[in-house]
């Protein structure tokens, strides 16, 4: 039984649709399910649902063979898991944002982000230095309360930013869910794994 770690939300409702896609029987109440783990025993697979963050967490500790993780947290942690396939679903991009016409500030410039590794090399890699802030919900506060000139964060519709008055001022990446695996799963299921990429890959380019 090949299990999967799959973050809760949109990307576990559209990582579902794409499994049924590739003909697999999963049964019609299962995006309903309040079950942090679910076995489908005709398909030989567990699901275990949880916090993106901790997705890699689980594939990384072998506790879950495979894993759906945002592109965006994969960049943010180096981990011990290897990317096999990049599922074009939940497509979004990490952006730089702040108030419209706001200056960096000259002497002690501040950003704020859930993502402190993707925000401080992407400003080093613009020879900029900041202060990172890290936050881990409402990033689109700091600006309005001064704590920081700029926020990292995640952008889909751009909507939250417009209805915070923010504006999106740089892209930094484009973000898509991708399956990830456990190395030594990998070593052992390889054959298991395998199809299962091979049927995804199969539905993928209709979507």
């Amino acid at each position: 039984m090949l299990t999967i770690a799959m973050p809760k939300g949109r990307i576990f409702e559209e990582a579902v649709e794409l499994l049924r896609q590739a003909d697999y029987q999963l049964p019609p109440e299962f995006t309903e399910s309040r079950k942090l783990v679910i076995e489908v025993a005709e398909e030989q697979m567990r699901f275990i649902l949880a916090k993106p963050m901790d997705v890699v967490t689980y594939v990384e500790h072998g506790v879950a063979d495979l894993g759906i993780a945002g592109k965006d947290v994969l960049m943010e942690e180096e981990r011990d898991v290897y990317e096999l396939l990049d599922l074009q679903i939940s497509r979004c991009h990490l952006a730089v944002a702040g108030l419209p016409g706001a200056k960096m500030n000259e002497i002690a410039p501040r950003v704020a982000t859930k993502y402190p590794n993707v925000a401080s090399t992407y400003f080093r890699e613009q020879g900029e230095q900041v202060e990172i802030i890290r936050l881990n919900g409402s990033i689109e506060l700091a600006p309005l309360i001064g704590l920081a000139d700029r926020i990292v964060d995640i952008v889909s519709t751009g909507r939250t930013l417009k209805e915070n008055g923010l504006v999106e001022l740089e892209r930094i990446a484009e973000v898509t869910s991708r399956l990830i695996v456990n190395p030594a799963s990998y070593r052992l299921n390889g054959g298991a794994i395998e199809r299962l990429v091979d049927r995804l890959a199969a539905v993928i380019p209709e979507r």
